[in-house]
């Protein structure tokens, strides 16, 4: 088992807070910062001459996220956010009249705000009557992997195959997820997988990724063409000037420059998640966040989460008086939400028992 003593350590600012709030925002390591650094010190030494050479480890990222959930790195796209996804899913397929979205009840705004702002049809449903609400009419269903709210789990595993039996397009948006928990792409075989990465990635916001299953590649259309668009986009000493021919793989989503700083810093984190093993920090997470459900007796009975929902009186009050104490959580929606990552330990938990 890795040492978490060790990797706790690579994280400074919890030297100063006791911090439950992953599902906020990550905190950064040493490790990502250094690697930010490390590229502004060489732009500056190389004057940034050396800029196609960025791409070239924009490319080993993907590898290595396509490792982390178990893809090819041809469906990999870096995005700066999950907006950016599921703008590219709405707007990238030839919507029928009367085409509907069905998502769930209380998902986080995006599921809601971008179909209901596109113009389909969005019907929110609860997760026991998902399947039963797909209808001739239903074009794709749009949901996180993780509620934002409860730490819900939806059983993709059940789902995406009866989905994809009736050729509804399915859009996973994996945020509250991804980091803390495994994803199987290859198993599951969302249409979409969306992922932004400034929460269990952590990594610094601006960065995202999407995988885009090959099937859907060959008629979802980019929300943006640029320089890169065109297949030969690093020759870019004689620029191809004329209509686009798009390569196949997922790359073709994102048109323009890289946030190459960020994507050094995901790929520290990613590093150390492979190093540290998806399977352990699992482990690691589920371990933490049921010692720490068992301080609430009005906790939500979600065992396969890192994310705590627990029904309090007040619950901004006492997020805010915790927060007082040094202690960061959240509240959302009437409760608590106190979200464990793998550089929490126990001792956090034993002072947010105090605390409490």
């Amino acid at each position: 088992m890795p040492n978490w003593s060790e990797v706790r350590e690579l994280y400074p600012s919890l030297k100063r807070w006791t911090f439950f709030n992953s599902a906020t925002f990550g905190q950064i390591s040493r490790r990502s910062l250094e690697a930010m650094e490390a590229h502004f010190r060489r732009r500056e030494e190389t004057a940034a001459s050396d800029f196609l050479s960025w791409f070239e480890d924009a490319d080993r990222l993907r590898g290595k996220l396509a490792t982390l959930i178990h893809s090819s790195p041809d469906d990999i796209a870096f995005l700066p956010n999950t907006s950016t996804a599921l703008g590219i899913l709405l707007n990238g397929i030839d919507w029928r009249p009367g085409d509907e979205i069905v998502t769930l009840e209380d998902e986080f705004p995006n599921q809601i705000y971008a179909p209901l702002h596109q113009g389909p049809a969005l019907k929110e449903v609860p997760a026991a009557g998902l399947l039963d609400a797909i209808t001739p009419n239903t074009r794709a269903v749009v949901v996180s992997s993780v509620n934002y709210t409860t730490g819900f789990r939806a059983p993709l595993e059940a789902w995406a195959p009866e989905l994809r039996r009736r050729g509804v397009l399915l859009y996973v948006d994996a945020t509250q997820m991804l980091g803390a928990l495994r994803f199987d792409f290859e198993a599951i075989q969302p249409d979409i997988l969306a992922v932004n990465c400034y929460k269990w990635m952590l990594a610094p916001n601006g960065i995202a990724f999407m995988a885009v299953h090959p099937g859907l590649r060959g008629r979802l259309r980019p929300l943006s063409v640029g320089w890169r668009s065109h297949y030969d986009w690093r020759n870019v000493n004689n620029l191809w000037h004329g209509k686009p021919e798009l390569k196949t793989t997922a790359e073709k989503y994102e048109g323009g420059m890289l946030p190459s700083s960020l994507m050094y810093a995901l790929e520290a984190s990613v590093d150390l998640m492979l190093e540290l093993t998806p399977e352990a920090i699992e482990q690691r997470v589920l371990q933490l966040a049921s010692q720490t459900r068992a301080l609430f007796p009005g906790a939500l009975p979600f065992e396969d989460t890192a994310i705590v929902a627990a029904k309090v009186d007040d619950a901004p009050a006492l997020s805010a008086r915790l927060r007082q104490q040094g202690i960061l959580t959240a509240a959302r929606h009437g409760m608590l939400r106190v979200s464990t990552h793998f550089y929490n330990d126990e001792s956090d938990i034993a002072r947010l028992a105090e605390a409490l």
